[in-house]
């Protein structure tokens, strides 16, 4: 009887679905696409809509122009804060004297290669001991110079990237004798 009982039971608990039902294809499509169409529509199912397709823009640091041209402007300098999804370059402090350091940061306000789509700012701090140091911000001709130079370097990258994808996809061929 224990014996009866337990495969009543497993049986109860491995067809966990209900009770087996043949369908008719006259009435269920065979096609899956139809199906998951007709289960959603009755409300049975769910979809992860875009899911493994490439639907989005999706941007990256190396493919960004002004990224690429900000980190190639302050390579002499180290780094402190990189956060492209923030849209933020902090350096460190830099000195060439013992006295007086400098720290830029850079705030990318728009992808696009334009005068107004980076913000510079220079912070000066002047150290006389070890506790008495005074930080302010500095607005001169040193700021406007670093930001034409990330928008000068920028334009010449995105027009490098656009030679070699003309050049890649065939687009025209450069004169090879």
């Amino acid at each position: 009887m224990k014996i009866l009982l337990t495969l009543f039971i497993s049986f109860f608990l491995l067809n966990s679905c209900g009770i087996y039902r043949p369908t008719d294809a006259r009435v269920v499509s065979p096609n899956a696409n139809d199906r998951v169409k007709k289960n959603i529509e009755e409300g049975r199912g769910f979809r992860l809509s875009g899911l493994g397709k490439n639907n989005g823009n999706f941007l990256f640091a190396s493919s960004n122009p002004m990224w690429r041209a900000s980190l190639d402007k302050l390579s002499f300098v180290p780094l402190n804060v990189v956060d492209y999804s923030g849209g933020v370059i902090i350096t460190d402090w830099y000195s060439d004297s013992s006295s007086e350091e400098i720290k830029i940061t850079l705030r990318f306000l728009s992808n696009e290669i334009r005068s107004d789509a980076i913000k510079v700012i220079i912070h000066k701090r002047n150290c006389k001991s070890f506790s008495n140091c005074s930080i302010k911000e500095i607005n001169n001709s040193t700021n406007s110079e670093i930001r034409l130079a990330i928008l000068k370097k920028a334009a010449e990258i995105e027009q490098n990237d656009v030679a070699l994808k003309k050049e890649s996809s065939g687009e025209y061929r450069t004169n090879q004798n």
